[in-house]
């Protein structure tokens, strides 16, 4: 957690940020000695022969009884030594790999995968499987024909159980790295947006909880502490009533085993509950010494066994990149909390000392001070990830800033700005949006009504397996589309970061075939075989196009 989250919350700093003052492993006091804060991500070497990196993964987690289930297979050729890749010869050209699935003693054949390719999907047949707390080890063989056939070996593991007798459940989508959640007698996908709300003081006023859900938005994730243990249940009462999703925070709670515990048993069983939530990376705290490399993921484990495995865990990881390999291992889903608006990037305010990548606290690690910071930071934890063999697995969700007027931040950042933020995330792979922090102002508050209000739109492209998805960058200027299979229907999401107007060419749009869903200062106007999406200083702009459109890349500049 950030020093000025902790001014937020009320906690005493002045004793203890004398005892230690490390921030990401870095002295940030003035005068300190610079010591190298150590635990860099160590990128593979590079391997001088082919490998072929092959990973399955059930295509959801976890399975109830009686659910049909299926498993991805991802057959990639590579030249880096990531886990489990293995040397690849492939000396009669051929194209494609003999697959088949061991798991309990038995084996099933499940056909062909085209070599170099992700996302191929089988159903997997579970009728000889008896539902239990366990996982599953399921051991993915892949054969390369020919004279002298080539075998390679991934596992995974497969989580079947039986429906608990109350509460919810949240499934994880591995295809798209969405949630899923039941309506009815179905399973749907949910965007989750809503902010860290703090309790104390607002949340504690259970008629914040309607106007919460007056906004539009999905999930509360109440920040603690909870003082007041009444007024928490009426609030998570209330938010069941209303159909709020609740995100539990035990941050400061999270290695003391008998606390989460007790919270978790408290929590488990209401209708509500999508995920858990940990901590704020303790080791990115102004204080204190860092918990140790295990500690997320021996929470982790602890509150999948106490919960029976039927909720992600999700923490949030501060540093650009320190111990990012071990640390992340206490989480289904990992958040970004970049919060670059009017930072000094270079110089503290608070502690009137550099910032460099070996010293200082800027209030956004090793940042630049631009909103393209998010963006790359969500680009870097997701190559991490996929490096790590993790990327279906843990899905990265996005922390936009919405607080001002403290420490390293001077203002709040307008809606526009805070719609910027959010957009880049979703380019960039976030599957969720949870602020910092609220109450925030107004401006945000419509801000973020606006975008919740798109998801219903937005949501059908960004959980769809094997959806087209093209990624555009230029001149700082940030779009992205998604394109349904089968279908031609095309989603753009749109971010101007400058503070100057820029036009995007948009080919192979007819007219009346544009839905707008999200203006956040854009427009659109028809031309010759398509049209010009023109994005004020900071605009942001949501369109859905019955015909796929494409982002023209030579008419994409300022004006």
């Amino acid at each position: 957690m950030a020093f000025h989250q902790l001014l937020a919350l009320g906690v005493l700093l002045p004793l203890v940020v004398l005892g230690q003052d490390t921030w990401c492993g870095k002295h940030y006091m003035k005068g300190s000695p610079i010591v190298l804060p150590g635990g860099q991500f160590q990128a593979p070497e590079t391997s001088n022969v082919p490998l072929l990196n092959l990973q399955c993964s059930p295509s959801v987690k976890p399975y109830l009884a009686g659910e049909d289930a299926s498993i991805i297979v991802d057959t990639r050729i590579t030249s880096l030594k990531v886990p489990g890749a293995s040397p690849f010869t492939n000396p009669h050209k051929s194209k494609s790999l003999q697959i088949s699935v061991s798991i309990n003693g038995q084996t099933h054949a499940l056909g062909n995968v085209a070599l170099n390719s992700t996302g191929t999907e089988f159903s997997l047949p579970l009728h000889s499987l008896v539902p239990r707390k366990e996982p599953y080890t399921v051991t993915c063989t892949a054969t390369l024909p020919g004279s002298s056939p080539s075998t390679f070996h991934a596992t995974t593991l497969l989580h079947y159980l039986e429906p608990p007798s109350k509460g919810s459940v949240t499934k994880q989508d591995f295809r798209t790295g969405s949630l899923l959640v039941k309506n009815g007698s179905s399973w749907e996908p949910i965007f989750p947006i809503g902010f860290y709300t703090s309790f104390d003081g607002y949340l504690s006023n259970v008629s914040n909880v309607d106007a919460i859900k007056a906004r539009g938005l999905n999930v509360i994730h109440p920040v603690p502490t909870f003082a007041n243990m009444t007024a928490l249940e009426e609030a998570l009462d209330r938010m069941e009533e209303l159909g709020l999703w609740l995100m539990y925070d035990m941050r400061f709670t999270y290695m003391n085993e008998s606390s989460v515990t007790e919270q978790v048993n408290m929590i488990k069983d209401r209708s509500n509950l999508l995920l858990w939530y940990v901590c704020l990376l303790t080791s990115s705290r102004p204080y204190g010494t860092s918990d140790p490399l295990n500690a997320t993921k021996v929470a982790y484990d602890l509150i999948n066994d106490l919960d029976g495995g039927y909720h992600p865990v999700s923490l949030v990881l501060n540093c650009q990149d320190y111990f990012f390999a071990e640390y992340s291992l206490g989480a289904d889903i990992l958040l970004q909390d970049t919060y670059p608006i009017d930072i000094n990037a270079t110089f503290s305010r608070v502690w009137g000392a550099p910032c460099t990548p070996d010293f200082g606290d800027c209030g956004c690690d090793n940042c630049k001070g631009n909103l393209q910071d998010i963006s790359t930071r969500v680009d870097e934890f997701k190559q991490r990830l996929d490096l790590l063999g993790r990327s279906r697995s843990t899905t990265v969700w996005s922390v936009p800033q919405a607080f001002g007027v403290e420490t390293y931040w001077p203002r709040f950042p307008t809606g526009q700005e805070w719609l910027v933020e959010s957009i880049l995330g979703i380019n960039h792979g976030s599957l969720g949006i949870i602020p910092w922090v609220d109450p925030t102002s107004a401006d945000i508050v419509t801000a973020s009504s606006n975008l919740a209000a798109a998801l219903s739109s937005i949501v059908p492209f960004l959980s769809t397996p094997n959806v087209k998805f093209t990624p555009f960058q230029q001149d700082s200027v940030d779009a992205a589309t998604w394109t349904l299979p089968g279908s031609k229907r095309t989603l753009l999401l749109a971010a101007n970061p400058n503070q100057g107007n820029v036009s995007v060419v948009l080919n192979g749009i007819t007219s009346g075939t544009a839905i707008e869903i999200l203006n956040g200062g854009a427009s659109l106007t028809a031309q010759d075989g398509g049209a010009v999406l023109t994005l004020g200083p900071m605009g942001t702009a949501g369109w859905i196009f019955q015909n796929e459109a494409h982002v023209g890349m030579a008419a994409f500049g300022s004006l």
